[in-house]
């Protein structure tokens, strides 16, 4: 039995999440999501105790150190039951050592340690984060403002040894002055999709628009300090007049031309900002996280157009994240362990048995189930699937922690087919028309297809399709001619990168359509059960779940 600490970090707050490490090795990371089916599920009290502890691994053990984040009055308003149920759940050590981070100090030590660089500028962007009164970080600025007032962004120079907080943006919580880039994102998407979790739609949407028919300025910058004009705040203010209603619906141009707009404003203050770190710290590298990170075509700019000469963006940079920021600060804070680990990939979920697969296949009679224990055997199939125009559920091992499927939780399709991204949406997603699809791409190939120049393993960069590339992929580029897009290498994922290669050589082209393996406003699949039933309940064609490749009695048609 290993001598190092076990360690716990749980996020409390949206998108609520756990993760245990042992020293420097991660055990696993999920979100409560994919535990409970609710997508973006919030922290609540009984957590611990009834959702964690009876699902996951190494919980029954004895906890060396524990840390959570908080951020919101609620929240702290729990914090006795909180206590109650940590305490009666929970085997904690003689002397288990203890703490509560912050929220953006946990987002900053989730993305700077698992990074690949020794020294690095961080910068943190939401919509709020914890109170000024609840920091649990070093900021001059605290001082100077009331404790009410939240963190909107936040600023760090990062080493080995330390994590220094060089400047905040910080909100009064006055509805009537909102600020800040993370804040304005989410008011924009509020305007168009009500609801959580939509900001990717409005990612999605602003390429159909034209950004300067709307009339909008730009935000307000200084400095560190982005603060939202009122021709904005009046425009977003009417909810009705941009909300979307169906791709029938005859308000789309103007409701495109805003979401156009509000990309172009976004970026362009994003970018101010990304620059003023720059000159405060003179550093080469940029980590970047907080929920404002999963904009891809703003983090392509940010490599392009900044000095920093190279940008990290961890798989999972939203709250969910947070978790893993808790889990490093506590190994290397706490139990005084230098924290080894690297985000390498992004495969944390706890471990697939076979004997979980077999189970969930227990009398299936109503599929068609074959047992390939052949990789070889197994591409081959699901290649003549995806040339024959079918839609391929792709479920393997532990799965992907964040938002983005990448082989493990996927639906696959064929990229030459200009009807698959239609009919993924409409009959497998059941979500808008306008709605890209991402392209799966061997990495020694990527830069004849793809404007980059560099691994992509995590999605989180949108790239320019290459003009010669584009009529051969076209279920993949989006209106815009970019696409965001994952590479793999034999070292990523031995089974996707071997039917990547068998793909390529029967087809020639070295690229999949790639999506998340869920239908509309649900949680990705996290167990086979899941997978079959959504596999079920779709139109999908195959299923495969080595070393079984799973097919429906009466075949749906093929994509046409």
């Amino acid at each position: 039995m290993t001598n190092e600490p076990l360690v716990l970090g749980v996020n409390r707050t949206q998108d609520a999440s756990a993760c245990l490490m042992q020293g420097s090795t991660m055990l696993w990371a999920i979100q409560k999501e994919r535990l409970t089916r609710q997508k973006h599920h919030w922290g609540k009290t009984g957590d611990i105790s009834g959702i964690y502890r009876p699902r996951l691994p190494g919980l029954e053990r004895q906890i060396d150190v524990l840390v959570e984040c908080y951020s919101s009055d609620a929240e702290f308003g729990n914090l006795a039951r909180y206590e109650q149920e940590v305490t009666g759940s929970l085997r904690l050590a003689a002397g288990c050592k203890r703490a509560h981070v912050s929220h953006h100090l946990a987002h900053a030590y989730s993305v700077f340690h698992p990074s690949p660089f020794a020294d690095a500028a961080v910068m943190i962007i939401d919509g709020q984060g914890s109170a000024v009164s609840s920091l649990t970080e070093h900021w001059s600025g605290a001082a100077e403002v009331p404790g009410h007032w939240r963190e909107v962004s936040s600023f760090y120079r990062a080493d080995r040894k330390r994590v220094e907080c060089i400047g905040k943006q910080v909100w009064d919580c006055d509805n009537g002055r909102l600020a800040g880039l993370g804040m304005f994102y989410f008011l924009l998407t509020q305007a168009i999709f009500p609801g959580e979790g939509n900001e990717g739609k409005v990612m999605g949407l602003a390429p159909h628009g034209d950004p300067a028919v709307a009339g909008l300025p730009p935000l307000e910058v200084s400095g560190a300090q982005v603060n939202i004009p009122s021709q904005w705040r009046e425009t977003l203010r009417e909810r009705g007049r941009f909300r979307y209603d169906g791709a029938s619906d005859r308000r789309f141009p103007s409701i495109a031309n805003l979401a156009a707009a509000g990309q172009r404003a976004f970026e362009e203050a994003l970018l101010e900002v990304a620059r003023w770190l720059h000159r405060h710290t003179g550093a080469d590298n940029l980590c970047f996280a907080g929920g404002t990170a999963l904009n891809c075509s703003a983090n392509d700019r940010l490599l392009r157009e900044t000095p920093f000469r190279r940008v990290f963006i961890p798989p999972a940079p939203g709250d969910a994240g947070t978790s893993l920021g808790c889990a490093i600060y506590g190994v290397t804070e706490l139990a005084g362990v230098r924290c080894d680990y690297r985000w390498q990939h992004d495969y944390l979920g706890p471990e697939l048995l076979p004997s979980d697969i077999d189970a969930a296949l227990a009398g299936a009679d109503d599929l068609l189930v074959e047992r390939i224990d052949e990789v070889r055997e197994l591409c081959h199939q699901l290649v003549d699937l995806l040339c024959d125009a079918k839609v391929v559920g792709l479920f393997q091992g532990r799965s992907e922690f964040g938002p983005r499927a990448l082989g493990h939780r996927s639906i696959l399709g064929d990229p030459r087919n200009e009807h698959m991204r239609d009919w993924i949406n409409s009959e497998v997603k059941q979500r808008e028309w306008f709605r890209p699809l991402a392209p799966v791409v061997l990495l020694d190939r990527a830069g004849e297809y793809f404007g980059i120049r560099r691994p992509s393993p995590f999605m989180q960069f949108a790239a320019p399709v290459r003009e010669d590339a584009v009529p051969l992929v076209p279920a993949v580029s989006h209106v815009d001619f970019t696409a965001r897009l994952q590479t793999v290498s034999d070292d990523d994922d031995p089974l996707l990168w071997a039917l990547l290669n068998a793909f390529e050589a029967r087809t020639g082209v070295p690229v999949l359509l790639n999506t998340s393996f869920n239908r509309k406003e649900e949680p990705i699949v996290e167990t086979p059960a899941e997978a079959l039933e959504t596999f079920r309940r779709t139109p999908m064609h195959a299923l495969a779940m080595p070393p079984y490749l799973i097919r429906k009695r009466i075949e749906p048609p093929a994509v046409s």
